[in-house]
């Protein structure tokens, strides 16, 4: 979960989560959506974006137009 009172902005937050569970295994194939996100830790869709978008810039997840983001292997 996100924690609202720390300084850390809440995409980076959300960005190590998914980047521990990518590490660990725990997540691979496809990433959940920006919606799914959003939802699931109460953020804006804006931010969820911006925490994927940072995962792809670091070369962990890629984009797939029209079918969503999915775990680099």
């Amino acid at each position: 979960m996100v924690n609202r009172d720390l300084p850390i902005p809440l995409w980076e937050q959300i960005a190590a989560i998914l980047r521990e569970q990518i590490q660990k295994g725990k997540l691979t194939g496809r990433v959940p959506s920006i919606l799914t996100l959003a939802q699931e830790y109460g953020v804006s869709h804006k931010t969820a974006d911006h925490s994927l978008r940072a995962l792809a810039a670091e070369g962990l997840i890629i984009a797939v137009r029209g079918l969503g983001y999915y775990v680099k292997s």
